[in-house]
């Protein structure tokens, strides 16, 4: 089987803390896995160990089984794999627009240079302007993202990661702070995605109605653990899963 995506016994440990333990789960092109488990359960650390954000203690990242261990966040980037967080990460005080053809303007490896490239790349402005239009910002092109509501931020950074067209999203709660209202357009956009099957896509999310929807397969991480791992209908009918994980109480 070959996966575009594999952690072989990623592990890190804080003092006398495992805070990742050991966790090796392979991910193939073109499907959607939820990660879910308790709060503590070591969900975001694994997304950044994979992302780059923390060096692991022991094990392997690899990325259409080139080894990624030795790369910092940014090279794993530009190597493929886009990561959307909890808390946003935009540039606040550029407009939207620019944000967006920022990562428009690195994925074409152009630099940073706003200033100086976009007046001869008209094709890039185009590029980035339609990733606006499908994440609904349009409207708002102009304005600076730290001026945006949160559900409109969230949408930009979304939009930035769909600029940057990596092999693998890593979406981490991307719905977490969002309205009801707002929930749908967040959604829709990870649909999309998944409906193209040429990704690779790694959801950690709380909303059990959604994981159902949208997964191909669900990861169960516990006290930095994998424990469960399969088909979403047996991993969620599963008590042990029910009971300690998604703390649903199950009749005896």
């Amino acid at each position: 089987m070959t996966f575009a995506l594999e952690t072989q016994e990623l592990t890190i440990r804080f003092g006398g803390h495992v805070a990742v333990d050991a966790v090796s789960c392979g991910f193939e092109p073109g499907t959607l896995t939820a990660i879910v488990g308790p709060n503590g359960a070591g969900k975001t650390t694994y997304f950044n160990l994979i992302s780059g954000q923390l060096k692991a203690s022991a094990g392997r990242v690899l990325l259409h089984g080139d080894d990624l261990s030795g790369c910092s966040a940014p090279q794993r980037s530009h190597r493929g794999i886009g990561r959307a967080f909890q808390l946003t990460n935009l540039f606040p005080n550029l407009s939207v627009l620019e944000n967006i053809r920022l990562a428009v303007q690195s994925r074409a490896r152009l630099g940073l240079n706003m200033w100086s490239i976009w007046s001869n790349h008209r094709e890039l402005i185009s590029r980035a302007e339609e990733v606006l239009e499908t994440v609904a910002l349009t409207a708002k092109r102009d304005i600076a993202a730290c001026a945006l509501p949160h559900g409109d931020q969230r949408k930009l950074e979304v939009g930035i990661l769909m600029a940057l067209e990596p092999d693998v999203f890593m979406f981490d709660e991307p719905t977490a702070g969002m309205s009801v209202d707002e929930v749908p357009v967040i959604l829709d956009l990870i649909r999309t995605l998944k409906a193209r099957r040429d990704k690779t896509i790694l959801l950690v999310e709380h909303k059990m109605d959604v994981v159902r929807e949208l997964s191909d397969r669900i990861v169960v991480l516990h006290n930095g653990a994998l424990v469960a791992d399969g088909e979403p209908a047996a991993v969620i009918a599963s008590p042990i899963v029910q009971e300690a994980y998604l703390g649903v109480e199950v009749a005896k």
